[in-house]
């Protein structure tokens, strides 16, 4: 509750915003619009995937659950947070006397939350799968590939959906934001909305790092098995290279729509004195920079699902056609063992 006004929910934080500039800021077609361009887009991608998991090879298939699975969440969360924007912005209701309890709020800062950062969190997991996959192929059996992927993906939302919950346990809160069509985190300097905040944008950063740091490791790998003294006879498949220039765009996509939004809230609620006063205002400016931010971060949804459309083998082809191009001397067996050419012969012998 703010100190000054008593009247106020827990999520109801003083504005000074009338119902005009609220028309002026939200626009209910534009909003319907881009959730369905995003749902469309993710739709398509989930059909190209169908398609893709069919006669796929065993780390091939691993990756592609976790395509999947990036690409449902980015569904859901469009769907979900897209109902509750785009009806605000039609009929522009007053969230006070819709939501008094603020169990709306809660409920959307929680998704905010979970589907901000799954994305990231899925992210540097395809980036450890790949890592693995390609430094250290026979490391792990792979008949449990696609079972552990699952699996991975189902702890990642674990991870987030309890993240996102904190605030409920009194570490952190949600608020209504500015135009007052969403709900989000607090950039406030109380305790708990520091460490909730901080929490939230290192975990981010922290995913968004160690996919760059991974990503650079493989990416080096392929390189060097490409023009290394025995490329001629260990050149890596067609889909390792597929793969890892999925997941590069995934990854530049993610630092840029995240990262100005994670590193805005770091700086926000470490400054000092306090941007939020004591009776929960932020500044006009303050307020438009983070509803900016939020938006791009929401682009995130978006794009994923173009990198996996635009950034397969018949695509790349069109630039590189170079690529797919099979040696007539190499079985397959040969160059499924490429990525490995420290291995003696005898390690492959089953």
């Amino acid at each position: 509750m703010w100190p000054n006004g008593s009247s106020l929910g827990p999520c109801f934080r003083p504005t000074n915003i009338t119902l005009e500039e609220r028309r002026l800021i939200a626009s209910p077609w534009f909003a319907a619009t881009f959730c369905l361009v995003g749902l469309a887009s993710n739709l398509l991608a989930l059909s190209v995937l169908a398609s893709a998991r069919q006669g796929s090879s065993q780390g091939r298939s691993s990756f592609l659950t976790f395509l999947c699975g990036l690409v449902i969440t980015d569904f859901m969360g469009l769907l979900v947070t897209g109902a509750i924007v785009v009806s605000q912005h039609a009929i522009l209701f007053d969230w006070q006397a819709v939501d008094p309890g603020c169990s709306l709020c809660h409920f959307m800062g929680v998704i905010m939350v979970f589907f901000g950062l799954c994305p990231l969190l899925l992210g540097a997991a395809m980036a450890s799968e790949r890592y693995l996959g390609i430094t250290q192929p026979f490391s792990r059996p792979a008949t449990a590939s696609q079972r552990r992927a699952w699996t991975t993906v189902g702890l990642v939302w674990t991870a987030a959906l309890a993240l996102g919950l904190l605030p409920m346990l009194g570490v952190g809160r949600y608020t209504l934001q500015y135009p007052g069509s969403w709900c989000f985190l607090t950039l406030g300097a109380e305790t708990g909305d520091v460490a909730f905040g901080l929490l939230f944008a290192l975990l981010g950063s922290l995913s968004v790092g160690l996919s760059f740091l991974l990503n650079t490791i493989s990416v080096a790998t392929l390189c060097r098995v490409y023009h290394g003294q025995e490329a001629a006879q260990q050149r890596p498949r067609d889909c390792e290279v597929e793969m890892m220039a999925q997941l590069l765009g995934i990854m530049v996509v993610a630092s840029i729509c995240w990262m100005p939004l994670l590193v805005f809230i770091a700086q926000t609620v470490l400054r000092s004195p306090p941007v939020m006063s004591p009776s929960g205002q932020l500044s006009r400016a303050t307020e438009r920079q983070l509803l900016i931010y939020l938006r791009v971060a929401t682009w995130n949804q978006i794009l994923d699902p173009w990198v996996y459309i635009l950034f397969r083998r018949a695509v790349i082809r069109r630039f590189y056609p170079r690529l797919g191009t099979p040696s007539s001397s190499l079985s397959t067996r040969s160059r499924s063992l490429s990525l490995q050419p420290q291995l003696t012969r005898r390690s492959t012998i089953h």
